[in-house]
């Protein structure tokens, strides 16, 4: 069998990337750029560089033996990268990783399906099959490098030769539509995955920041009892609390809650967000690094004696509750409420009248729900709670009509307004000997086809309304210290999950410099 050189397999693997595994970057592309004129040549420009760009890449990754190798990682990466920004129109950046590793196995489980196999087969292990089986011509290392060396300053030349034939596009392309170079497969992703393995070793060795030690708690007349609801991708235009057609909320609508008709996310993925509607730091200063390293509003109200439980069956709190009491309630080994592989939101609630009945001490329980976590919203909700028909039963989202998938998504929202109600039940028991009150925070909202776009993830400088806008109301027992009437005067005011430190602070009547008053919804 013939035998061909390294750089042949290079420019072979980078052409079969950019034309096979770059649609959606360049359907954005052409968002921008219409196929036409000078802008046609401009953009048939673009995907020649893009080409020597990853010739130049995996020649500089690359030497002799490892060619094979790293040319197949490559294109198993760039494949499955493919499925899902083609899928769902997502981008694969910092954010996007870091929820990734988060991802427990009951949620990659969800994203599995044929079309997923199939993106793998045919643009991942094909190719790769036929790397691995082609031989190499393996040249002296002289040779080899100076076959490399002509091929990484060759692509440098004409790269820039046509970026400067081009200068006026070019500098316009770089300075203005940052966002389509997010699309570029793997370059993007791998730059991203690059980003994040870097704060994560960086985060080593950064100490934990203590903040809040001098809190204390104020006399007040009752105990304080609060159960704390994070939801998962539930958007605030689903919830008829907020006018939406469908009844999706008719248990909560009896209930006569305060709700918070403009409240919106500090994220748009779980693994932001949920750390951030505790941390100190507001949206705009909050990071990663910052919230995993810094201690948060359940550190500062253990230390001023109030006793915190996390109950999740999400995927898990994200750092928050790595110093309070945590228990996982997405196996059956502590949910009792299961059914086909999937753990009941509502088997959180079982037993809480023994986390609250065991001492006298002021208590806030945080229960993180499944919710409506996609794409498998069909999963979301047991069978009687399936009112909208027909659903999409099935992962593959892009495959059913959008009336389809709207349907599935609104059964899991009638399923928590159930889970909401019977949570309220609990605290009604104890409304006339104690402060109660149940506060619903969405962790961040949902694209359900809107403009091609589903899940959630998306950057959010660029990200819709509905990805960013949330559900959050609460709910006070009959004997509250907080002023309903004012509450519901200011409800339709701007919020945001930066509002939730300072809330929690005031509530439980904590004393210390971290509170910021004006922060404070429940301020009286």
């Amino acid at each position: 069998m013939k035998k061909y050189s390294t750089n042949y397999f290079i420019i072979c693997t980078a052409l079969f990337i950019v034309f096979f595994d770059n649609a959606s970057f360049f359907k954005h592309v052409l968002e921008v750029y219409p196929f036409q004129g000078v802008d046609a040549i401009f953009v048939i420009s673009l995907g020649i560089n893009y080409i020597l760009f990853l010739i130049l890449f995996f020649a500089l990754l690359t030497w002799k033996h490892t060619t094979k190798f790293v040319l197949v990682v490559m294109l198993i990466i760039s494949a499955v990268e493919n499925y899902f920004m083609q899928t769902y129109n997502v981008l694969i950046d910092v954010t996007m990783i870091e929820n990734t590793m988060q991802t427990d196995l009951s949620e990659v489980r969800d994203l599995l399906n044929v079309k997923l196999f199939l993106y793998i087969l045919f643009l991942g292990l094909l190719p790769s099959y036929i790397i691995y089986k082609t031989p190499i011509n393996y040249l002296s290392w002289k040779y080899e490098l100076y076959a490399k060396l002509k091929l990484i300053i060759g692509s440098v030349l004409v790269m820039f030769l046509i970026m400067f034939s081009f200068s006026k596009y070019y500098s316009s392309f770089f300075r203005e539509q940052k966002i389509l170079r997010f699309y570029t497969n793997p370059a993007h992703g791998l730059f991203s995955a690059g980003q994040y393995l870097s704060r994560q070793m960086k985060a080593k060795n950064i100490p934990l920041v203590q903040i809040g030690k001098d809190a204390q708690l104020l006399p007040s007349k009752k105990r304080k009892i609060m159960i704390m609801v994070v939801g998962e991708a539930a958007r605030y235009d689903h919830f008829s609390l907020n006018g939406y057609k469908r009844k999706t909320n008719p248990l909560l609508e009896k209930e006569k809650v305060v709700n918070f008709s403009q409240m919106f996310s500090c994220g748009t993925t779980t693994a932001v967000s949920v750390p951030c509607i505790f941390s100190v730091y507001n949206r705009v200063n909050y990071s990663t690094q910052k919230g995993l390293h810094t201690e948060n509003i359940l550190d500062v109200l253990s230390y001023a004696g109030v006793e915190i439980y996390w109950r999740d069956n999400n995927s898990n709190s994200k750092g928050v509750a790595d110093r309070v009491h945590y228990v996982n309630y997405k196996n059956n080994q502590h949910n009792t409420i299961c059914e086909d592989g999937e753990c009941r939101d509502i088997g959180m609630l079982v037993g809480l009248d023994t986390l609250i009945e065991k001492n006298n001490k002021d208590i806030l329980i945080i229960l993180h729900q499944m919710g409506n976590h996609g794409p498998a919203y069909y999963k979301r909700y047991p069978k009687n709670f399936e009112k909208f028909l027909p659903v999409c039963k099935t992962n593959q989202l892009e495959s059913c009509s959008k009336e389809e998938i709207v349907n599935a998504y609104d059964n899991a929202l009638l399923y928590t307004d159930y889970f909401l109600r019977e949570t309220i039940n609990v605290l009604k028991k104890y409304e006339n000997k104690a402060d109660t009150i149940m506060f619903y925070m969405a962790d961040h909202g949902e694209s359900l086809g809107d403009g091609g776009l589903y899940l959630h993830g998306i950057p959010y400088f660029i990200a819709p309304e509905h990805q960013k806008h949330v559900g959050s109301f609460v709910w006070l027992g009959k004997n509250s210290s907080l002023d309903k009437i004012r509450l519901l005067k200011n409800a339709d005011k701007k919020y945001s999950q930066d509002n939730v430190f300072s809330s929690l602070l005031g509530f439980f009547s904590v004393k210390t410099e971290v509170y910021n008053q004006d922060m404070d919804l429940f301020h009286n």
